[in-house]
């Protein structure tokens, strides 16, 4: 048997290239037929075996061979190498396969072909997440923490400061169990520093919004004190704009400081801002210089409209006027950073473009770039008319030279509102002749500016009455643009001016139809039904506005009269009243909430708001006269003394409040201080009848000498008074010839007599013209009441508003256009 097995010879070692030429009859095919065992294995069943299955640890064991003499001996192989998974010298050789993947002789006994091993049914279930462990606890607990931040983030957007405050701070409370359970459980070094930023930064930030200052600065004093948050220095930053708000401008410098030296260079937008911030500091603390430095770097490094316009400001407060000219110019070249308007225009006719086109020219980017835009102009405008009046020797000229500036500027249409603006300026100035030379140069140009034009110089007609030249610039205004509705208010306005209340009217709504949010024709229609009668519709538009206007004094002045004219006292009272919250000071409501109280025959209510509006204007002979009966009527007839005393001093040729005086102290028991008044009274008006009656009855009580003196002149009066009555009743009954025979007896004594009767009838005529003791005082005869006073909420105020364009304040650093909301005087 061992014939048949070549073994390798065994060499020296030295012998590097020994065994190359080296032959193994296994491979050799054609010798098969000569080889014994081979033969005799194929005749018997040993070749037809399953192969033996190896046993653990190896995969394979020696095959014994078979020979011809039938013994088995196990053998390692044809070329003497060691069996597979046998074990040589103590060592176990490593196995190798010696069979495809996923195919065996199984398969052709009837088992299934499964490479994936499906049969053997599905994977075992994962192993149940223990959740008392305390890693889970922690990884739930800050799970929590997060989850509390965007909360409270969430609802400081929304505008819940009090929510996003209470969810801060329940954060920051989870947050410290958090670290100290990781304390316990892991080194200090796997705390998660991160989130202990967030949560700090973000309470920090709620008690800033919460104007909560000295817990936000606690707060963000620990996040800065704090070495192993990196980049913690920037939040200076916040603290400067806490002590900003504060008022506390050192500190606040300072901090804006410490933010800059910790910020690198690299960070260049982030250092303009807090250079920015800093300048604004110094305009409040009044450091104009070192202000003008920081804007000045900024315009160096990186312009912008607001460096550039807080410039303009710090050299307008310095009076540096050459500087300002030089800031503006800069304000005029910063570069707006927006696209032209001629690509949201199609240069042809294809649908997709035109949709696409469609899509984006009212989207978020446009959308900012409009505001990018207005804001630019806002800016540009303010900083021009404040200059403007001081950088040349006039306004004018200082209007013109930003005119030319503009001009060459990207702002071409700005210098059109300049024009309009100093044509403003000349009427704050009185000029009106030049205002309106001003305006008329717009009637050539292009229709926007036009219309704006005609609008103010009918607004001007029409506030000094001339109706036909602001109608026929009114017109003017309308055709160059249909669709202003300031225009279409003022030629409604001028239409209500003649009367034409219906045709007034449709000019109201059609100026509503282009404007809804146009309130001055919506309170000017109002107007109108009132005229018309129509108070439920009038009653209408005055709700309608006041859900517009909240706090509108005239909306609630009108709403209150219009229930007043409907017989609906209780409405009445309760919108004054509502007006009175808004104008706590105004005389006149005050006096009318009052006369509404004592109609209703609430006399204790009444007073108070009768002395309210006496507090406020002690010159309303109304409320002093209704002030000073109430005091007669409740006793204390030395109280009304002051208040008839003041009517007086208005109305000194009225002896009805004199008397009054003087009636007072003698109800009031000082007879002497009466007689004095009543004497006083009789100089100034000697022909007064009911003064020389007070007079015999006061001095026969007191028993003086003068009693008869006084008697005489009252009988002459009253013989006077008689013959006035005959002369007017014979007048009524007329005879003619009588009067001739009057005439003719006159005879030589006919001029005496002529003089006589013609002082009779000057006399008589004061007499009539005089208020008796028991008649009422009619205050529309007033001719005394001081004039300058015009109450603004009063019912004399009826006319439409006038529609101008607005513009800003003067004290804001800008003009007003005349205001939409001004009622003409």
């Amino acid at each position: 048997m061992m014939e048949n097995v070549h073994l390798a010879p065994e060499t020296d070692e030295d012998d590097l290239y020994s065994g190359y030429n080296d032959y193994n009859p296994t491979y050799d095919t054609e010798e098969l037929e000569n080889d014994t065992a081979f033969q005799q294995a194929v005749k018997t069943s040993h070749g037809r075996r399953p192969p033996i299955t190896a046993k653990i640890p190896s995969t394979a064991v020696a095959r014994p061979v078979a020979t011809g003499c039938g013994s088995k001996t196990s053998l390692a192989s044809s070329m003497g190498r060691p069996v597979t998974g046998a074990i040589q010298d103590g060592v176990t050789r490593p196995m190798t396969a010696v069979r495809a993947a996923g195919f065996t002789k199984a398969a052709l006994r009837g088992s299934a072909f499964d490479p994936l091993g499906q049969s053997r049914g599905p994977a075992p279930p994962l192993e149940a997440r223990n959740e008392d462990s305390p890693e889970e606890k922690i990884r739930q607990l800050e799970k929590k923490v997060n989850e509390l931040v965007e909360e409270s983030c969430i609802a400081n957007s929304c505008g819940d400061l009090k929510l996003a405050l209470e969810k801060a701070k329940d954060a920051g409370r989870k947050e410290r169990v958090l670290v100290r359970q990781r304390e316990q459980v892991t080194s200090p070094e796997n705390i998660n520093l991160d989130l202990t930023y967030s949560v700090l930064f973000n309470l920090a930030s709620q008690y800033s919004a919460n104007e909560m200052y000295p817990e936000a600065l606690n707060t963000y004093q620990v996040i800065v004190k704090n070495k192993m948050f990196s980049n913690a220095g920037r939040l200076k930053v916040n603290m400067g704009n806490i002590y900003l708000k504060q008022r506390n401008y050192s500190k606040a410098i300072k901090f804006y400081r410490m933010a800059l030296d910790q910020i690198p260079s690299v960070h260049k937008e982030m250092r303009i801002k807090i250079m920015q911030n800093i300048g604004v500091t110094f305009i409040k603390t009044g450091q104009y210089s070192d202000a003008i430095n920081s804007f000045e770097h900024i315009m160096r490094m990186a312009p912008s409209l607001k460096a550039g316009f807080n410039l303009i400001l710090s050299y307008f407060a310095v009076g540096d006027r050459e500087k300002m000219k030089k800031a503006f110019q800069k304000l005029i070249a910063v570069p707006l950073e927006t696209d032209e308007d001629g690509k949201y225009i199609s240069p042809n006719d294809d649908p997709h473009t035109n949709l696409v086109i469609e899509a984006i020219k009212n989207d978020h980017l446009r959308q900012m770039e409009r505001e990018r835009k207005a804001m630019a102009e806002k800016y540009i405008m303010t900083a021009a008319k404040l200059i403007a009046p001081v950088i040349e020797t006039s306004f004018a000229v200082g209007y013109d030279w930003c005119v030319e500036v503009v001009k060459a500027s990207q702002y071409v249409e700005l210098a059109n509102d300049l024009e309009i603006n100093k044509a403003i300026m000349y009427l704050r100035q009185k000029d009106f002749n030049q205002a309106v030379e001003t305006l008329k140069m717009f009637e050539k140009k292009d229709s926007s500016v036009k219309s704006a034009a005609a609008t103010n110089l009918s607004f001007l007609y029409y506030l000094e009455n001339e109706f036909s030249q602001a109608s026929s610039y009114a017109d003017l205004a309308v055709n160059s643009d249909r669709y202003n509705p300031s225009a279409l208010t003022n030629k409604g306005n001028t239409v209500f001016a003649n009367g034409d209340y219906e045709k007034a009217a449709e000019f109201y709504k059609e100026a509503l139809r282009n404007d809804s949010s146009c309130t001055e024709a919506l309170y000017n229609i109002g107007l109108t039904y009132k005229k018309l009668n129509r108070l439920d519709e009038a009653l209408d538009c005055f709700l309608k506005l006041h859900a517009i206007l909240r706090n509108s004094a005239q909306v609630l002045y009108q709403i209150a009269n219009i229930y007043e004219l409907m017989e609906d006292p209780t409405q009445a009272m309760e919108w004054l009243m509502q007006l009175i919250s808004v104008v706590p000071t105004d005389s006149r409501a005050l006096s009318k909430l009052g006369g509404l109280y004592d109609s209703e025959g609430d006399k204790s209510q009444a007073f108070q708001y009768y002395y309210e509006s006496y507090r406020y204007f002690p010159s309303n002979i109304e409320v002093i006269e209704w002030l000073g009966a109430y005091y007669i009527d409740t006793q204390f007839c030395e109280k009304a003394i002051q208040y008839f005393e003041r009517a007086s001093l208005i109305q000194p040729t009225q002896v009805k409040w004199q008397l009054m005086v003087a009636s007072c102290f003698r109800r009031s028991g000082n007879y002497q201080k009466a007689l004095d008044t009543y004497k006083d009274i009789h100089r100034k008006f000697p022909e007064n009848v009911e003064c020389l009656r007070f007079l015999v009855r006061l001095c026969t009580d007191i028993g003086l000498k003068e009693v008869q003196e006084y008697a005489t002149k009252l009988k002459r009066l009253e013989k006077m008074k008689e013959i006035r009555e005959q002369r007017t009743k014979s007048g009524r009954d007329g005879s003619g010839g009588l009067r001739g025979r009057r005439d003719g007896s006159a005879g030589s004594d006919g001029g005496q007599n002529c003089g006589a009767g013609s002082r009779g009838e000057r006399l008589s005529a004061q007499l009539r013209a005089l208020p008796r003791m028991e008649e009422p005082y009619d205050s529309s005869s007033n001719k005394e009441l001081d004039a300058s006073y015009v109450d603004p909420l009063g019912p004399q105020i009826e006319r439409p508003r006038t529609a101008a364009r607005k513009r800003v304040d003067e004290d804001d650093f800008a003009d007003e256009e005349l205001g939409d909301d001004l009622l003409p005087e």
